[in-house]
């Protein structure tokens, strides 16, 4: 993406992704499933977030940060969406017809919007270096940076796979949890319109701060037993401010050049943890109250205040 931009990679990204929930929505044994998923993953990885956040980097250099929260607010009604067709697919025609209706929208709609909405990328600049004059080294910084997205990464996915389970396990009714769940959108819009209306008045590392306070004090609110609309709208936001620091904070910190091949670095140990925490979380949602769960989440969320605020010292 660097070198050629992304519009042949994001293109790619969705024929592999509807290739893959096809597979999926075939499958009638785990030989099939497992290796439906794994290109499933593929796609995802070659057209999410990081990549079109590096996608835009490559088109606009230091004016990338609008062009971010713009994605991002649209993105944030994913799960809005995505939970309620999803939902209402499978009850009326079963989990197969729901996997085969998100294929063809990434074959019919997401495909052609990527081939034909972004632009061709300009001639590479070649990376300088990262060097500074004070502080830590780079590579200490990096560091910092690459532990706190992985581990929101990790509680990010923790949340999509076990939110119902979780909230069902606290009390709440399958309809109140579904409920919150789909609340979840709406609030990180909220959270990007906030970030795209006064964000010029602060920096991304403040921005960073904000959402990752809100984080344990949602998980807080599930604990103290408070209306389970509060969860939804406070994770919401802190979440939805993540997905734009994503973008933005790598670029505040180390500048454009060389920004694709950073945020690529940064998102391999995010996406092996969001892979990897919901499997290892699993059991303990099995045989652990789920109050503990909730209470490890907020612990998780504390420590990752406490890489944030290291990086801004």
């Amino acid at each position: 993406m660097d070198r050629l931009g992304g519009r042949g990679v994001m293109t790619v990204s969705a024929a592999l992704t509807a290739a893959g929930l096809g597979c999926v929505a075939a499958a009638h044994s785990l030989w099939v499933w497992y290796p439906a998923w794994m290109v499933v993953g593929v796609g995802m990885a070659f057209g999410l977030y990081d990549a079109a956040f590096a996608t835009i980097g490559r088109l606009l250099g230091a004016k990338t940060r609008a062009a971010i929260v713009g994605v991002t607010l649209m993105g944030g009604f994913a799960g809005s969406i995505g939970w309620p067709v999803s939902a209402w697919l499978v009850t009326h025609h079963g989990w197969r017809i729901a996997v085969l209706f998100w294929a063809l929208v990434q074959l019919l709609v997401i495909l052609p919007v990527n081939w034909f909405g972004i632009p061709t990328a300009g001639p590479a600049v070649v990376a300088a270096p990262v060097t500074t004059t004070r502080g830590p080294p780079p590579a200490r910084v990096f560091l910092l940076m690459a532990s706190y997205f992985t581990l929101r990464a990790s509680i990010t996915a923790v949340i999509s796979v076990h939110a119902l389970t979780l909230l069902t396990g606290l009390g709440w009714s399958p309809t109140e949890a579904v409920a919150a769940a789909a609340l979840i959108g709406p609030a990180q819009v909220a959270g990007r319109i906030v970030d795209w209306k006064f964000g010029r008045g602060y920096t991304p590392m403040i921005a960073a701060i904000t959402g990752t306070v809100l984080l344990p004090l949602g998980f807080l609110s599930l604990l103290l037993g408070w209306n389970i609309v509060v969860f939804g709208v406070v994770y919401g936001i802190s979440n939805g401010i993540l997905a734009i620091t994503r973008g933005t904070l790598p670029l505040y910190v180390f500048g454009p050049q060389g920004f694709g091949g950073r945020l690529g670095r940064i998102a391999l140990p995010s996406m092996i943890a969001a892979a990897v925490a919901p499997t290892l979380v699993s059991p303990l949602i099995e045989i652990v109250p789920a109050s503990q769960v909730a209470g490890d989440l907020a612990v998780a969320g504390v420590v990752s205040l406490g890489l944030i605020l290291s990086l801004r010292r």
